[in-house]
């Protein structure tokens, strides 16, 4: 944060206001977090944003898959009425 937005910040604009600062640091989190790809390990070219609405859509799928394996271990005829 300090090398990707601060130093360049500083560099090009005077701030006269700690909310015209807030103000262009909310615009850059905006673009960071949901425009600007990542490379990292667990984003691998999408933006945080992206991994984290997989990472929620993950843990449906594995709830839910859990729930039908509970249903069939306490219910034995679960699978032949389906």
């Amino acid at each position: 944060m300090k090398e990707e937005f601060f130093q360049v910040a500083f560099r090009k604009t005077l701030y006269e206001s700690l909310d015209q600062l807030q103000g262009d640091l909310d615009r850059y989190l905006e673009f960071y977090n949901r425009e600007r790809a990542h490379q990292g390990y667990r984003t691998q070219g999408r933006t945080p944003y992206q991994a984290f609405c997989d990472g929620v859509k993950t843990m449906e799928e594995v709830k839910k898959m859990e729930e039908v394996k509970t249903m069939s271990i306490v219910d034995p005829g679960f699978w032949t009425r389906q």
